[in-house]
């Protein structure tokens, strides 16, 4: 079964979404202006501000906390080191222009999100792919089965490897028995997935920060202490990349395709763009300024933090450490990270890594989960019965993944994830003139130095498409939480 599933993974990952995932993010960033490279700066203005007074929606600062909860899981630390292992140090160079890319697509399917969203029964914002899916394609087929599809991924199969990952670091640096590991995850998850998409964003907006800084502050201080390597490190990077260094300091050589690929592969599994989940948490924001496009711009500036400061880190303390001049066929995943970080900083950095890995893992798995409710609930509104059960099931695959080795569990990840993109990317693909035009008409009014508002009736086109009391009532109605 692990064979078959590695099969359509080489498919899939080989050629498909490679071609589709470069295709979206150049088409995204001229359709969009280059959105990407031209209005970073408004990002800061958005995030901090929250003048809308709107309770029906989380704030943009939670709900970029909230994506990044999501992104930002144990591929920013094994899948990096996956990715150096694999497709050498030239595959770190890849996943900063898959990431450069990708938050083109990010940009337009968060953009969609937003104009798409709708109310729950308790007035709370509700949306994404699934959403622009049936009210904007008029394809509620597709909506479906994006859904389930992020059900399986995110809800289950994904939080069985995060919670694998925290298992084995918790194992590894302090002896703490699997089983044990497995029931505290447990009780802390069902304590936060129990409050919702606004039970993880309360969590997401304290931890994310945290857990983000520390990484980056210890990748500073192991470049700091090793900064004479810091040309060589660079040249390699880019030597590698190119396939210009036949072997790399007593590695293993690396081919340009090897690193292309990986670093693709390892990029969007790291910061989801175009992936289709973190519009489900850019749907759920109450925007400022007024405009469907202000939350895409915050929910692009995600990947840039996941991929280029995260994931660099990572790549900085590996092969800052030197731990990559000599083949260590033995260590891979975090164990690499964990050896890299240790051999410089001594033999605590094991237990830090611990530490991160629970952190990185524990919020993805609830952000995860709040992902894969919300789509639940495009298939079945109100369903109280329904809802415990998934919940359930979900607990379930977070003991699983302490106690089980995974590695056909990997395979069905990469798996389910692919047919995510590829379900996702031809929707946004369809609906690229819709983004096209918001990101025009929200651009021009910045040029106009006015804060941009969306008025739906700019867009006669789309007006029947929207739900009701989203853009044209002023005052939306409080929440029932």
């Amino acid at each position: 079964m692990t064979d078959f599933f590695l099969f359509i993974n080489e498919i899939l990952w080989g050629s498909v979404l490679i071609y589709l995932l470069v295709g979206a993010g150049l088409w995204f960033t001229w359709r969009c202006g280059f959105v990407q490279f031209r209005y970073l700066t408004q990002i800061r203005s958005i995030v901090l501000s929250n003048k809308s007074g709107d309770s029906s929606g989380l704030s943009s600062f939670q709900a970029l906390c909230t994506s990044l909860a999501a992104r930002v899981g144990s591929g920013n630390l094994s899948g990096v080191a996956l990715a150096l292992t694999l497709g050498g140090p030239g595959a770190i160079f890849w996943m900063w222009v898959v990431a450069m890319l990708g938050m083109a697509t990010s940009f337009a399917e968060c953009t969609l999100a937003q104009l798409y969203k709708t109310r729950d029964s308790e007035g709370n914002y509700r949306g994404g792919p699934a959403w622009y899916m049936e009210r904007g394609l008029g394809m509620r087929w597709m909506g479906v089965m994006f859904s389930l599809f992020l059900m399986v991924a995110f809800g289950l199969i994904f939080n069985a490897v995060q919670a694998n990952s925290i298992a084995n670091a918790m194992n590894n640096a302090f002896d703490i028995p699997k089983t044990w590991v497995g029931i505290g995850l447990v009780v802390l998850t069902a304590g936060v997935i129990w409050g919702g998409m606004r039970g993880t964003a309360r969590v997401a907006q304290w931890l994310v920060p945290i857990m983000a800084l520390l990484w980056v502050l210890m990748s500073l201080i192991v470049m700091a202490m090793n900064i004479e390597r810091l040309p060589e490190v660079v040249s390699l990077v880019f030597k590698s990349a190119f396939g210009w260094q036949e072997a790399a300091s007593g590695a293993l050589g690396f081919t340009i395709s090897q690193a292309i690929t990986t670093g693709f592969q390892r990029g969007m599994f790291s910061n989801e763009a175009g992936m289709g989940s973190s519009p489900n948490a850019a749907a759920a924001a109450a925007t400022w300024p007024p405009h469907p496009a202000s939350q895409g711009l915050v929910q692009m500036f995600g990947v840039f933090i996941d991929t280029i400061i995260i994931c660099s880190a990572t790549a900085g303390i590996i092969l800052f450490s030197g731990i990559l001049d000599t083949p260590h066929p033995e260590m891979n995943g975090i164990t690499l990270v964990q050896q890299a970080l240790s051999s410089v900083v001594g033999g605590w950095g094991t237990g830090f890594i611990a530490l991160i890995v629970l952190l990185f893992a524990f919020t993805s798995i609830v952000a995860n989960y709040a992902y894969a409710e919300n789509n639940l609930l495009f298939l079945q509104q109100k369903s109280p019965f329904a809802l415990v059960l998934f919940r359930c099931l979900a607990l379930v695959m977070v003991m699983f993944g302490t106690l089980s080795p995974l590695p056909l569990v990997w395979q069905m990840a990469d798996v389910a994830m692919a047919f995510m993109a590829v379900t996702n990317l031809t929707a946004i693909l369809l609906l690229s003139p819709i983004a096209h035009d918001l990101s025009a008409d929200y651009l021009r009014q910045l040029r106009l130095g006015v804060t941009p508002v969306f008025d739906p009736n700019r867009f006669p086109e789309l007006k029947g498409q929207l739900a009701p009391g989203i853009w044209d009532n002023p005052k939306p109605p409080e929440t029932k939480r």
